[in-house]
């Protein structure tokens, strides 16, 4: 275990620097070595790496997620508020509806399995947005217009949207008992108690730190642990009380920003420097899991349905921006920022064939090709997009 996490760190920081010195996102060049080491490639990466691999990518995203939270204002998180709300939802409907028909027209499988196939692949990776979204912060790109925050924000409850539906029709497919109004209430449910479980959260680390002198590594490890307790709470209320938690860790750092100012650009800092190595590990592990062999399986019908899909999301994206500010290149840009896939189609697309579900391997074969084909394209399209087309605003 620890030589395969030594030659994860060493590989992943020259894979890094390699893509970067190329004009490349760099993650691009962690998720390649993710599949080359993976148990689909070279296989040199230990099975009890693999066996925590979930857990340590779920802590590299709450430090990701904490970050974004940090470096959110409340003046530009008004000015993105409706059009962020439209970006949560109506993109990824738009998306989960077209590959419905389409999976149902081309694969010629139930729509309740195609639902299934649909909502996996309509949610947007928070792993390879997020980062990309704070690079442009940190070179204030774009951030006149609250273009980055309108993106972190839209993307963080998409995911809620899309893993509900999901789970609505994994539960219809495998005869679980369900109530569906109860599903679609869910939604609201899920993200208000996120919201309201990452307050409080927040006001509890707040009057920790304003009582106490604390050195701010050991804030910064509060914070992450309040974090992953906020997660492993989701987990264990999961079918009785929905939480988005991920959402309300980004609210942690939002609140931080907002009460305690001085603290928060340390405690920025703090996790820029967690996030060197966190990155490696949630590209990498997140490279780990493709099998390439299931992606080419699917064959020209499966990256079809991927780009109707896409083409369905983007309409949705030019939809919820119409009437604002954003010129067209703008708004280009935020479709570009809306079509990686990664996180959850590596997290949940094997449980539809895990639960006995006739489509399951159908379903994982789109996952990792909707993985193969956006997560690469996306991250360039974002790096490409957000260097030309958004303004560089005067501090």
């Amino acid at each position: 275990m620890a030589l395969s996490l030594a030659l994860i760190i060493l590989l992943g920081l020259i894979f890094n620097k390699s893509f970067v010195k190329i004009k490349l996102p760099g993650l691009l060049g962690m998720l390649l070595l993710g599949i080359l080491l993976g148990p689909y490639g070279f296989n040199l990466i230990s099975q009890d790496i693999l066996t925590i691999s979930p857990d340590l990518r779920k802590i590299a995203l709450i430090v990701i997620l904490l970050r974004a939270g940090l470096g959110i204002k409340k003046e530009t998180l008004k000015k993105v508020g409706i059009p962020a709300i439209k970006l949560s939802f109506i993109p990824g409907l738009l998306e989960g509806s077209s590959i419905i028909l389409a999976a149902s027209y081309f694969l010629k499988i139930p729509w309740v399995e195609a639902g299934m196939l649909a909502f996996i692949i309509a949610a947007v990776s928070p792993a390879v947005v997020v980062p990309q979204m704070l690079d442009l912060m940190d070179k204030n790109l774009g951030q006149k217009k609250g273009i980055p925050t309108l993106i972190l924000t839209g993307a963080s409850i998409d995911d809620v949207i899309a893993i509900t539906i999901f789970t609505t029709f994994l539960g219809l497919a495998t005869g679980t008992q369900l109530n569906v109004t109860n599903k679609i209430l869910s939604v609201p449910l899920s993200i208000g108690t996120g919201l309201l479980l990452g307050t409080l959260v927040s006001f509890m680390l707040l009057y920790l730190f304003k009582k106490y002198q604390i050195r701010d590594t050991k804030k910064a490890l509060l914070i992450l642990s309040a974090g992953i307790l906020m997660t492993s709470l989701e987990d264990l209320l999961k079918g009785i009380i929905p939480i988005a938690a991920l959402l309300g860790i980004m609210l942690i750092g939002y609140i931080m920003q907002e009460k305690y100012s001085e603290v928060a650009n340390r405690l920025a800092s703090k996790f820029n420097k967690i996030w060197v190595f966190a990155e490696i590990m949630l590209f990498v592990l997140v490279g780990a899991e493709v099998n390439v062999y299931l992606a080419i399986e699917s064959g020209l019908i499966g990256l079809l349905i991927i780009i109707i899909g896409l083409i369905a999301r983007g309409v949705g994206v030019l939809i919820s921006t119409m009437g604002t500010n954003l010129n067209y290149k703008e708004r280009v840009f935020c479709v570009i920022a809306y079509t990686p896939k990664a996180t959850v189609q590596a997290a949940i697309g094997a449980v539809p064939l895990t639960a006995g579900v006739a489509s399951g391997e159908i379903i994982l074969a789109l996952a990792v090709l909707a993985i193969i084909i956006t997560a690469p394209l996306g991250a360039a399209g974002i790096k490409f997009a957000g260097t030309h087309w958004l303004s560089k605003d005067l501090e």
